[in-house]
This record gives C-alpha cells, sequence and structure tokens, in this order.
C-alpha cells in the first residue's frame, strides 16, 4: 500500500509537470486547463485534463476557445473517471496513447555518445525552434512565432542542441524544471541523422545538467516507437495518456 501511495503520488506529480509545461503555451488569459498558442500544431493547442466539470460543458467550452486551431484532449490519470468515454460519446476521437516514463536521474545508464556531433546549450532560441520544427511538424512559416512563446518560459526551460562539426543542428532536447523533477519535450533528430544515438544523447545530457541541479527524478511523454531507446536509458512507464482530436 506505502508503494501504491508513492506511485500515484509520483504519476499525479509527473502530470501536473506537464500540464503546467503545456499550460505555458497559452497565448492570452488563462482558461482553467484549456491552452491555446495559436500555431498550427495540435500538441500547442488543447485540453490537459477533465476534472470536476459535466464532460459536454467542458466539451463545448473547449471548442469554443479553441476554435480555428488543431487541438487535442489529453486523458490521464489525473482526469475524472470516464473522461475517456464521455469524450468518445461526445464525437472526439481517439488519435494516439503516449507512455509516460520516468527514470531516477542518479540511476539512469550510460550510452556511448555519437561521433561528428557536440551537445551544447542553445542561446539562439530562433535557430532553436527552426530546428525541431523540422523534426515536429509545425510548419516553417510559424516558427517564429513558437519562438515567442519560447521565450516566455525563462530559466524555468533549458535547450540542448546536438550539433554537426559543420554547425548544423541534427537533434534537439528541451528540458522543463518544475515541481522537483525535469521532464522533457522536443526530443527529436532530423530525418538524415536518425539511428546515430543522438536522441539517447541528449536526453543522457539533460539527465547529467539535472544531477548538477539536485533534481533526482526525470520524466517524459514518449511515442510508443521511441520507448525503447528511453528504457535502454533507465526510464519505465508509469501511466499513460490517451489523446484525442475534436
Amino acid at each position: 500500500m506505502i508503494y501504491r501511495d508513492r506511485a500515484d503520488r509520483l504519476v499525479q506529480t509527473v502530470l501536473a509537470a506537464n500540464r503546467s509545461y503545456l499550460l505555458g503555451w497559452n497565448d492570452g488569459p488563462a482558461t482553467g486547463d484549456v491552452y491555446r498558442s495559436g500555431l498550427p500544431h495540435a500538441p500547442l493547442n488543447g485540453v490537459v485534463r477533465l476534472a470536476g466539470r459535466a464532460p459536454a460543458e467542458a466539451y463545448a467550452q473547449a471548442g469554443v476557445l479553441l476554435d480555428g486551431v488543431p487541438r487535442v484532449w489529453w486523458v490521464g490519470a489525473d482526469s475524472d473517471p470516464g473522461t475517456a468515454e464521455a469524450l468518445e460519446a461526445l464525437g472526439a476521437r481517439l488519435v494516439n496513447r503516449l507512455p509516460v516514463m520516468v527514470a531516477e536521474v542518479a540511476a539512469a545508464s550510460v550510452v556511448p555518445e555519437p561521433s561528428g556531433v557536440s551537445i551544447e546549450e542553445a542561446r539562439d532560441i530562433g535557430e532553436f525552434v527552426t530546428a525541431y520544427a523540422q523534426v515536429s511538424g509545425i510548419p516553417p512559416e510559424a516558427a517564429p512565432r513558437a519562438a515567442e512563446r519560447e521565450k516566455t518560459f525563462g530559466h524555468a526551460v533549458l535547450r540542448l542542441a546536438a550539433r554537426l562539426d559543420d554547425g548544423r543542428i541534427a537533434g534537439t532536447a528541451e528540458a522543463w524544471f518544475t515541481d522537483g523533477l525535469v521532464t522533457l519535450y522536443f526530443v527529436g533528430t532530423r530525418p538524415d541523422h536518425r539511428r546515430r544515438g543522438i536522441g539517447a544523447a541528449l536526453t543522457q545530457a539533460v539527465l547529467r545538467r539535472a544531477a548538477v541541479r539536485g533534481i533526482p527524478m526525470a520524466a517524459l511523454t514518449s511515442t510508443p516507437i521511441a520507448v525503447p531507446v528511453y528504457e535502454r536509458l533507465g526510464f519505465h512507464e508509469i501511466s499513460r495518456y490517451q489523446l484525442y482530436a475534436f
């Protein structure tokens, strides 16, 4: 029972951190658990949970607030029971199931550094966002606006770039420090440089910097295909999100 309580608390802490990051993309007055960046990229507009409200009411409000932009609804362990079924009944469509994974920073495995790549902190936010936009599906014309939103995060965010010998950025990782842990976002590698271990090396670099800051736990929401990469680093699944389009 004690172990289960600790596990439940960890899940809630991780999901709270994810909510905090996503709500940071909201470009305008706060609207509860709805965030709207206005960018043409579904994960950057949406609802982070449904808690304490009638599904039909919340669904109708979200539709108005997010009208005109691609959006998703995150259904996780922090949402009211029955949320997924209620959304489906209202017309939402399940588009993905995403594992939520954590690792103890001090116990993380060590992976080899890829040759011809140096990992460094990104100082030019515009260049960094342009790089992750290329692999995350954000249209090039939207990158400047995304960079402006990124600037509002301040020192809560660490941005790492995997830079090639010729200066180009081959991969990115963004680290969000809150709630006593670090969560990772925009971990991606350009298609022509994949399968070189760049994503794993970027994740490892985040963990090392977290250790310096005294952060004991790291978390991320993985795509199913990337799970083996994170498992090699010591991450394991503790929960799962269902993502709905609506």
